[in-house]
């Protein structure tokens, strides 16, 4: 039949007729996909400097964001001269989920068990859940009471010495278009405490607990101790406001006059303290 030879082939149904199109697809996607898994740890580290406006760093950062370690370092700011560094080395693992992101987090220095996070962001937020959430506390938290030195003002000029116990319960914090709301308990355990500003070492052990709900709540306590601390506050907003006061017991008002002057404003034996 005349101008056969030049008949077209016949596409099958459903073939593709540029199969390239779809290796170079899957290929392009792996490659991404490989990219972010490899993402460095520094690139971690340099997201949380800025995003705590130069508070916490994680230092000699190695590994990727998803498996890593860094020498965890908080400092007063990125004029500020006052910096800490946790001892030894904090490690972190991060597994993405359908809803957001869990992070486990364990320094040998510091923890028993790895503290599990799960990351959740919200429309105009962000969600942190302390897992398990469970009425059981978790694991505790040993940390030395000078790391808050790097904090700045005041702690720079208090020097703290002593021992920092933090458990959680059930502890959850969400941000939401600029507001803070926390649900569950978490307490911190102030043990043995000392400062440069008093020759008193020991001055005392205190409890300081977090209680979430319509108004967040956060109350001080003294254990034991010749400096006795107390008060109470609540969170407006993202905004802490505080009143307590401080007191030396009566044969310790000399050796902790010098610090009483400095947490607060001096009204006869007393210091009352006040915060927002």
């Amino acid at each position: 039949m005349k101008g056969r030879g030049r008949d077209r082939p016949r596409q099958i149904p459903g073939r593709s007729a540029a199969p390239w199109k779809s290796a170079l697809a899957g290929g392009l996607a792996g490659l991404i996909l490989t990219l972010i898994l490899q993402f460095p740890a520094a690139w971690l580290a340099s997201a949380l400097q800025q995003l705590t406006e130069g508070r916490v760093l994680l230092s000699q950062a190695s590994g990727t964001i998803w498996s890593g370690s860094a020498r965890l370092v908080l400092s007063g700011g990125t004029d500020s001269q006052s910096i800490s560094a946790l001892p030894g080395r904090l490690d972190w693992r991060a597994r993405p989920q359908w809803d957001g992101l869990t992070v486990q987090l364990l320094a040998e220095c510091c923890t028993t068990a790895p503290l599990s996070l799960a990351i959740r962001p919200r429309w105009g937020g962000v969600r942190l859940d302390v897992q398990p959430q469970s009425p059981a506390p978790t694991p505790p938290i040993q940390l030395p009471a000078d790391l808050l030195t790097g904090l700045g003002a005041p702690w720079n000029t208090l020097e703290v010495e002593g021992q920092l116990r933090l458990t959680f319960q059930g502890l959850s914090v969400e941000w939401t278009q600029g507001r803070m709301s926390i649900a569950g308990r978490a307490e911190l355990i102030a043990s043995g405490m000392s400062s440069r500003l008093s020759t008193l070492k020991p001055m005392g052990s205190y409890r300081i607990t977090i209680t979430g709900g319509n108004t967040t709540r956060l109350e001080l306590a003294t254990l034991d101790g010749s400096l006795q601390l107390s008060g109470t506050g609540q969170w407006v907003g993202s905004r802490l406001r505080f009143t307590g006061e401080a007191s030396a017991a009566p044969d310790r008002e000399a050796a902790l006059s010098n610090l009483l002057n400095i947490i607060g404003r001096r009204n006869g034996p007393r210091s009352i303290i006040s915060v927002g």
